[in-house]
């Protein structure tokens, strides 16, 4: 493994312990890198502990599937390699089963930035209609269709996908996205509640990506993660 794979599946593995140690990996789950060949990914092993390692984590042609190992892969690998192939603009993606989120798919509620980094969700949260397991290509073109250009999806009744330009990216939209969730659901247990302004969002979304919030969003991974 050349050292630019290695400092990747260093984040993915730091990443995945984070995730874990936070409860959003419920027994499901997976997250996923493009290496710097474009057309090749890191992708979390199937049913991956916390005790993970980072050669748990299995290189993929998007194109081709593996390349000299038969490690069995998460059922749900279409979700990653068609959002690969159809965002040449993302280079990390997480699927989870969040409690807080999953359950706004499943309301009359949209889920909407009502907390200030949520800001980085401000074009929408879409919700893909479809249920049922992303476990093959047909699927997996029209999550992503779903997908479109937004940073992140809401699978009905099932769980959320994000993505990021990097792995700290998709952590911290991750992370932002449940947070953002459970807030929302306590204000919604007050009453009426609010969600931010186009406008506002704008100015807080352009200062959040310029990488303050979201590096210490990873510096809380790395200190939870305890790698």
């Amino acid at each position: 493994m050349g050292d630019a794979n290695r400092e990747l599946t260093d984040k993915l593995n730091t990443a995945w312990r984070f995730f874990y140690c936070r409860g959003y990996v419920d027994g499901f789950g997976h997250i996923s890198a493009r290496t710097s060949d474009t057309n090749r990914i890191l992708m979390t092993r199937h049913e991956l502990g916390l005790e993970s390692r980072p050669e748990d984590f299995v290189e993929i042609d998007l194109h081709k599937g593996q390349d000299g190992c038969d490690v069995k892969l998460p059922g749900e690998l279409p979700i990653h390699l068609e959002i690969f192939k159809a965002r040449p603009d993302v280079n990390s993606i997480a699927h989870f089963h969040c409690h807080f989120a999953t359950s706004f798919s499943m309301s009359e509620h949209d889920l909407k930035p009502t907390y200030f980094l949520a800001s980085i969700f401000r074009d929408g949260i879409p919700v893909h209609p479809d249920s049922r397991l992303i476990n093959n290509e047909e699927r997996g073109k029209a999550m992503a269709a779903t997908l479109g250009s937004h940073r992140a999806t809401l699978l009905r009744a099932h769980g959320i996908v994000v993505t990021g330009a990097s792995v700290e990216e998709m952590t911290a939209g991750v992370f932002i996205m449940e947070d953002n969730a459970r807030r929302t659901a306590i204000a919604a247990s007050m009453g009426k509640y609010e969600v931010l302004g186009d406008a506002e969002m704008a100015e807080i979304e352009a200062e959040l990506l310029q990488g303050g919030p979201i590096g210490r969003i990873w510096k809380l991974c790395e200190a939870e993660a305890g790698v």
